[in-house]
């Protein structure tokens, strides 16, 4: 059974459990062997530190891939699209978008992935688990990386940092953004009109004008809006009525 232990006691200790004896008392994981136990140890330890964000990581490998983030590096470059990776796995696995190869396929309906990480991520959405738990604020999360990327809330930490000005943020995806307005780049095109955007939920925004298309209509009158901050801005008229 596990024993009492103070927050640098990382030595194994067996359990009952026969799959997985050997447990971290420090976070309450178990493994299979003694080996992949010593290599969790890095976790707690400051041997893989990034000296940029203080983040610990299991070996040199994944600490010199996660410098990567602060350095903007990306040296593996797709051969179709020559879209740019911090690593090769990375790389293979974006290879699969030009294949078409999915095969990761779910037992419970009909669609497949092609990333192993995403068809148990969509397992989740039909049995409803969220294993990954903020320690801060009890919200939990389907994935790890939507956890890593939550806590930045509470750390307020940005890694991802533009390399032409001085901002930085919290998610790569906001920094991609943020980049395409330096490079005057907007790659969301209207098929019906040409116009381009810089990100895609304003091309759905804009298509809608052209399909006539609103969805979010008024219970209190004929009137429809294309988006639903838009009815809310409406509704108050209504509220205004009722008052006088």
């Amino acid at each position: 059974m596990k024993t009492e232990a103070d927050s640098n006691d990382i030595t194994e200790h067996p359990r009952d459990d026969k799959t997985k004896p050997y447990l971290c008392t420090v976070c309450d994981k178990r493994y299979k062997t003694k080996h992949q136990l010593v290599q969790h140890r890095n976790i707690h330890t400051d041997k893989y530190k990034c000296t940029e964000c203080g983040m610990c990581f299991q070996g040199s490998f994944n600490l010199a891939k996660h410098s990567r983030v602060h350095s903007g590096e990306k040296p593996f470059k797709c051969r179709v699209c020559r879209k740019r990776f911090t690593d090769a796995f990375d790389l293979r696995r974006h290879g699969t978008i030009h294949s078409g190869e999915r095969p990761f396929k779910c037992h419970m309906c009909d669609k497949a992935f092609r990333k192993s990480g995403d068809l148990i991520t969509h397992r989740r959405v039909h049995t409803g688990e969220k294993p990954f738990k903020c320690h801060v604020c009890d919200k939990t999360f389907r994935q790890s990386g939507q956890l890593i990327r939550h806590s930045r809330v509470h750390t307020g930490d940005k890694p991802y940092k533009c390399q032409m000005c001085d901002k930085a943020f919290s998610q790569n995806v906001h920094l991609n953004r943020h980049c395409r307005m330096h490079m005057r780049e907007k790659p969301f095109k209207c098929y019906v009109c040409d116009k381009a955007f810089l990100v895609s939920g304003t091309l759905s925004y804009h298509l809608k004008v052209h399909m006539g298309d609103r969805p979010y209509k008024c219970q209190l009158c004929d009137k429809a809006f294309i988006l639903s901050g838009h009815l809310k801005k409406h509704m108050r008229v209504h509220t205004l009525d009722q008052r006088c």
